[in-house]
Formats: structure tokens, C-alpha cells, sequence
């Protein structure tokens, strides 16, 4: 009987992982897991870029747009509900695909996530409040305080990161980097995870073209149509951050849409940096499908 194998294919944002996860599910008769923590919401498709419904239709992705902004979700909820479909996934094939650069959530499923307590809504909403009141500053000072060691190698830019390990902080009582092990969960399946790259300019390339193309497509009517809920963590993400802020009168339209490509290059460089760090990440250029699925099977 052949070993089931979840392919993972990873990679910076804008380079061709929607496309490639495509050629490969479909050549293998399989299904593709979205691993993307913010193509999970519904309302906000354009400033995602979440697969199209004919992209969709070529090869049925799990886990886009079936959340609401307003929701709560965790990539351990992820990694529970990823191992709750596989099986099902298993079932009719021997190979199903994970896309997605949300580094959490990849590693969630493929190392596992430490047991963390569920955080209420009152102690969420009191760190919501606390940030959008005082700022960033405030969380990293109770950071200080509460959990000085994690503050010593988060990135300070990931104010994602920051936010959650002050909810852990708050709503178990003891350090977050306390309730961190590190150790990896053993999983009953394989995994190979490939990675796509290109030259730097061609990569930044396509990222340019890509905003371009979202604000074609309405990237300016969907941040409005979200705009009076721009609190919600949800929305805390490029794109919608430089929106809001031209709809404010903080700066010019071109110079938000020229600093929501800027932000999508940094975030890039900031996803290669965390993915070349893994030794079992085999390196394609994105055009390479054949060649991937040569080292597939």
C-alpha cells in the first residue's frame, strides 16, 4: 500500500503558488488546502488574492472564504480541522496538496501546534482595544513585563505575533514562551514540501503587476465595503492597511497604492528569509511543474 504524502508548496507572495498547487492537484487527481490565513474570509477576495471561482473550478481548494472578518480563527484551529479533512482527502487519492505562504499555518500542520488556551472574547477585546488606543508601543511594553524572553526573538514588525502572545500572556497567566515546546507532533503521512523562487526582479515584478491588477479589479470598492470594520484583526494586513489610511487623508492614492507594493515586497523577502531556514524545502522556479512532479513520484 503506498504512503499517503501531503505535498506542501510554499513560497513568497505573488510567485505562482495558486497556479503551480493547480497543474500539480490536478495531475495527481487531488485536492488543494488552502493555507492562507487571511483568504480564509469571505469579504475580502481582491486584496487576498484568493483563487477565482474558475481557478476553484479546475481544482477544488478547502478553506477560502469560509470564514467571515469578524471571526475568530487560530492556526491551531487550523491544524485541527486540516487533520480532520486529510483523511477524506486520503480516501480517494494518494497525494493532497497544501498551498499557501501563512508560514503559522503551514507549520502548523506540519510540526503541530503547542496546546495554548482559548482566549476569551472579554481578554481579545480588551488587547484590541489597548492597541488600537495606545499603539503597538503599549503591547510590546506589557510584552516586557509579562514575557520578556518571547520579546527578545519575535519580530517586532509582526504585530499579528505580538498581539496573540499578549492574549496567551493574559488569558493563562503565565508566559507565552513558557507554554512553547518546540516539539514537532509525528504525523501519520508523509510530507514533501517544494518551494517556489525566482530572480528577486522578476519576483517583485509580478508582485507590482499583481497590485496593480487587484485595484483593476475593485481592491478599492472592497476596502471600502469593509472600511467601518478596519479595527477587526482581520484586516490588519497590506493592502487594506494603506487603504484605509488613503481613505483617512493620510497620504495621496499613489502613494498607497506604491506602499501597499512595497509592503508586499518586504513580506516577501520576510516569508524567503523564514522558508530558507528549512532543510527539507526543495527549491523550483515555478514554472518547473514537470520537474516537480518528476520529484513527486
Amino acid at each position: 500500500m503506498q504512503e499517503k504524502t501531503l505535498i506542501v508548496i510554499a513560497g513568497p507572495t505573488g510567485v505562482g503558488k495558486t497556479a503551480a498547487a493547480i497543474k500539480i492537484a490536478r495531475a495527481l487527481g487531488t485536492e488543494i488546502i488552502s493555507a492562507d490565513s487571511r483568504q480564509i474570509f469571505r469579504e475580502i477576495p481582491i486584496g487576498t488574492a484568493a483563487p477565482t471561482a474558475d481557478e476553484q473550478a479546475l481544482a477544488k481548494h478547502h478553506f477560502v472564504g469560509f470564514k467571515s472578518i469578524t471571526d475568530y480563527y487560530s492556526a491551531a484551529e487550523f491544524e485541527a480541522d486540516v487533520l480532520a479533512l486529510l483523511p477524506s482527502l486520503f480516501a480517494k487519492s494518494d497525494y493532497a496538496v497544501m498551498c499557501g505562504g501563512s508560514m503559522l499555518y503551514v507549520d502548523a500542520v506540519c510540526k503541530g501546534i503547542d496546546l495554548m488556551p482559548t482566549i476569551s472574547t472579554e481578554v481579545r477585546e480588551k488587547v484590541l482595544r489597548q492597541y488600537h488606543e495606545c499603539g503597538i508601543e503599549c503591547i510590546i511594553a506589557q510584552l516586557e513585563l509579562l514575557d520578556p524572553d518571547y520579546l527578545k526573538i519575535v519580530d517586532i514588525k509582526n504585530e499579528k505575533r505580538l498581539l496573540h502572545a499578549l492574549e496567551i500572556c493574559l488569558q493563562a497567566g503565565v508566559p507565552y514562551s513558557s507554554l512553547r515546546t518546540g516539539q514537532v507532533k509525528p504525523r501519520p503521512f508523509k510530507i514533501v514540501k517544494i518551494g517556489l523562487d525566482m530572480p528577486r526582479e522578476e519576483l517583485f515584478g509580478r508582485i507590482n503587476r499583481r497590485v496593480d491588477a487587484m485595484i483593476d479589479a475593485g481592491l478599492v470598492e472592497e476596502a471600502r465595503s469593509v472600511y467601518p470594520q478596519r479595527h477587526l484583526n482581520s484586516l490588519n494586513t497590506v493592502g487594506f492597511k494603506e487603504m484605509f489610511a488613503w481613505i483617512d487623508g493620510e497620504m495621496d492614492f499613489i502613494t498607497a497604492r506604491e506602499r501597499i507594493k512595497k509592503n508586499t515586497r518586504v513580506y516577501a523577502k520576510r516569508q524567503l528569509t523564514w522558508y530558507s531556514k528549512d532543510p527539507a524545502m526543495k527549491w523550483f522556479h515555478p514554472c518547473e511543474v514537470e520537474n516537480i512532479l518528476s520529484e513527486l513520484i
